[in-house]
C-alpha cells in the first residue's frame, strides 16, 4: 500500500491501517456503505473492531452484501443457513437486529430520501471537529450521539445505543476524531466541508 498515512495510535496491523487510511472518518454519503458500517457496529458489540475487519467478507457473504432491501426480507428461518458459514459470529440476536434495522433503514429512506441525508442533517451536512478532541482524547459518546441514538431507538432500531452511534459518526465522517497530527485529520479538513465546535 506504500507509505502509511497514519499517526493515530489504534491501527495495529495492515488491515487496520488500510481501514484507517482509506475509510475511517471519510465523509460517507452512500447508503449501502452507511448500512454496512452500522451493521458492523452492531456485530462488534462486546467484541473488538479488528475482528470485525477480519470477518467483514464473511459478514458480506452471509448478510446479502449488506443490501438493506434484501435483508429486510430475511427472517428467523434464514439464521440456520447464515450460521452454516465458517467463521460467522453466531449471535441470533445480532443478526435479527441487523434484519430489523434494514427494515427501519428503509423507513428512514422513505421519509428523508436517503439515510445519509437523515444522518447528515444533524451536522448541517458538515464534518464536526471538536476542539476538545484535538489531542486524541475522544469520548465514548456525546450529546449528538445521545440525540441520534434516542431517535433511532424511537424509530425501532436495535443494538444502536449512544456509544455505538458515536463510533458510527466517527467512521462515516460526521465527526473527525483523527488527532491533529494525523495526516488524515488534515485530509478531511481540507477536502470536505467542516465545522469546528
Amino acid at each position: 500500500m506504500g507509505e502509511t498515512l497514519y499517526d493515530c495510535t489504534w491501527p495495529q496491523d495492515e488491515l487496520d491501517r488500510q481501514y484507517h487510511d482509506t475509510e475511517w472518518g471519510v465523509p460517507l454519503h452512500d447508503d449501502l456503505r452507511q448500512f454496512e458500517f452500522l451493521s458492523l457496529e452492531v456485530m462488534q458489540c462486546g467484541l473488538n473492531w479488528h475482528l470485525m475487519l477480519q470477518k467483514r467478507q464473511i459478514f458480506r457473504s452471509c448478510l446479502a452484501e449488506f443490501d438493506f432491501e434484501r435483508l429486510a426480507h430475511f427472517s428467523e428461518d434464514d439464521i440456520p443457513r447464515i450460521f452454516e458459514t465458517p467463521g460467522m459470529i453466531r449471535s441470533p440476536r445480532k443478526v435479527m437486529a441487523i434484519v430489523n434495522n434494514a427494515r427501519q433503514f428503509l423507513a428512514i429512506r422513505r421519509e428523508f430520501g436517503t439515510f445519509s441525508k437523515y444522518l447528515w442533517n444533524y451536522s448541517g451536512g458538515k464534518t464536526i471537529i471538536y476542539r476538545s478532541h484535538a489531542k486524541g482524547d475522544c469520548p465514548a459518546s456525546n450529546e449528538l450521539s445521545d440525540i441520534i441514538a434516542r431517535d433511532l431507538k424511537q424509530r425501532g432500531f436495535k443494538f444502536l445505543g449512544s456509544i455505538t452511534v458515536y463510533s458510527h459518526l466517527q467512521a462515516c465522517g460526521v465527526i473527525n476524531d483523527h488527532p491533529r497530527e494525523c495526516p488524515r485529520y488534515q485530509y478531511i479538513r481540507q477536502n470536505f466541508p467542516c465545522v469546528i465546535k
